[in-house]
């Protein structure tokens, strides 16, 4: 009996010893990106009346970001940014996707190439299941013949501002809990981009989240409501990861495409129609703010660029944190997620960005190796009602910010470290890292094409604007 249990706990401990360790199941992802969102719009930064209790709640179950930038002031190549980890220059993406004559004159595409590296079928080819609910602008509605978004490497998804069957705006919750769901069922790891329409224009009110806010001014009362309606949005879904038991292998990430819009003095408040989400009030409730950033939507400083970056990841990334160092971007997206799900990237693609997912998990530092660049159309000289909205282009590289007009003819310095909100121009002071930047920004415009490459126009463009 003895040299039986003994033969029979050898050959136990030895199965166990062959038996692999146990592998943690894959990281789903969840994308939320808001539309126009200001730094400082939300409760947990301070706003004196806006209400975001379950966006806040991200915050207190995870860290908070204060130095994360978008690649561009704007919607479409801010978020080709994040679905390619390029700077949109490189695909010609200075501004919005609009209808093809304007795309045309400004020597723009009329969509993202669905050919270019994506993060959303990096992903895809790696098993994930894979979905868009929201916002698109990677083309434009009034464009009928661009790629719809399953075109890019989505399994599933409901969107506006894209060609074919308009979503309503405020059925993007539903639709990523029904998708969340079901791949839960399938045992398949999930990616999804939840891009809330709020809060661009048209604002389309709700009466019971207006009645949130009795005692504010009208233009306030409109943008508080779809600013607590897109939050709720937001709770149902963190409730529906609850409830499926899947937020502790879920990394869920909030942030925005870019600054607060504002209108200009004097906008009379008005209905506006809009042909991919319909009527709504206009841009005269605009009531987005900054945190003191400078500037606001389109503009390059911060107040355009720096935006909201809440990132909740149980047992990853510290519950409760504030950073106020790490400078990020947008770009570093795809490389940190692709990580975070284990997807090797081609030996072929080279991201702007890097992987951040040391910084994600609180190792982060306050100098950044690889430098950042932005370009876009900007009027110069200032305009005396948008006079921080001349930058062209800009270039962040250590603890220096260099902003410059369209021939770099007028340039300001800035030190991001000691001077995060850019009061300080110091060009004056560092001639030296004035031509540095000046070099290294001219190098960067020298890698970029002269007009848009690949399967990018649209039927409707006159044949003279095509690439051969």
């Amino acid at each position: 009996m003895v040299n039986r249990l003994s033969v029979c706990l050898v050959l136990l401990l030895f199965g166990l010893a062959l038996r692999a360790p146990a592998q943690e199941p894959p990281t789903n992802i969840l994308f939320i990106f808001a539309d126009d969102w200001g730094w400082g719009d939300l409760g947990c930064h301070g706003h004196p009346y806006v209400k975001t209790p379950h966006i806040d709640r991200l915050a207190r179950e995870g860290t908070d970001f204060h130095r994360f930038t978008v690649a561009s002031g704007v919607c479409s190549p801010s978020r080709t940014a994040v679905m390619t980890g390029h700077f949109p220059a490189r695909y010609n993406i200075d501004g919005h996707f609009a209808w093809v004559p304007s795309n045309a004159k400004r020597n723009m595409p009329d969509w993202l190439d669905p050919g270019a590296p994506l993060l959303s079928r990096f992903l895809q080819g790696a098993g994930y299941a894979t979905a868009h609910f929201g916002k698109w602008h990677l083309a434009n509605d009034m464009i009928p013949d661009s790629p719809l978004p399953s075109r890019y490497g989505f399994d599933a998804y409901g969107a506006f501002n894209c060609s074919g069957k308009q979503m309503p705006v405020h059925e993007d919750a539903t639709n990523t809990i029904a998708f969340i769901e079901q791949s839960h069922r399938a045992g398949k790891p999930f990616f999804v981009n939840l891009w809330l329409h709020e809060p661009h224009t048209p604002f389309h009110t709700v009466p019971r989240y207006r009645k949130r806010f009795p005692g504010l001014k009208e233009r306030d009362n409109i943008y508080a409501s779809v600013l607590s309606h897109a939050d709720d949005r937001v709770g149902e879904v963190l409730n529906a990861l609850d409830r499926l038991e899947l937020a502790d292998q879920t990394l869920v990430v909030f942030s925005s495409d870019n600054g607060p819009a504002r209108a200009q003095p004097g906008t009379p408040l008005k209905s506006m129609h809009d042909t991919a989400t319909g009527e709504g009030f206009n841009v005269a409730a605009a009531r987005g703010i900054t945190g003191g950033r400078k500037g606001y939507k389109a503009a390059l400083f911060e107040g355009g660029v720096g935006v909201p970056f809440i990132a909740r990841w149980p047992g990853k990334i510290a519950a409760g944190k504030v950073d106020k160092t790490a400078i990020f971007s947008a770009v570093d997206l795809l490389p940190t997620f692709c990580e975070i799900a284990g997807v090797k990237l081609p030996a072929s693609y080279r991201p702007d960005g890097v992987s951040q997912v040391t910084t994600l998990k609180g190792g982060g530092t306050s100098l950044r190796e690889k430098p950042l660049f932005w370009k876009t159309v900007a009027p110069w000289p200032a305009r005396k009602t948008k006079p921080d909205h001349w930058v062209s282009y800009a270039v962040v590289s250590q603890q220096w910010k260099l902003v410059a007009n369209r021939d770099a003819g007028y340039v300001e310095l800035y030190d991001l470290l000691a001077d995060p909100l850019e009061k300080n121009d110091l060009k004056e002071k560092h001639p030296q890292s004035v031509k540095q930047l000046v070099d290294m920004l001219d190098q960067w415009k020298a890698t970029l094409p002269a007009k848009p490459r690949g399967h990018v126009f649209s039927k409707l463009r006159d044949t003279r604007h095509e690439t051969k």
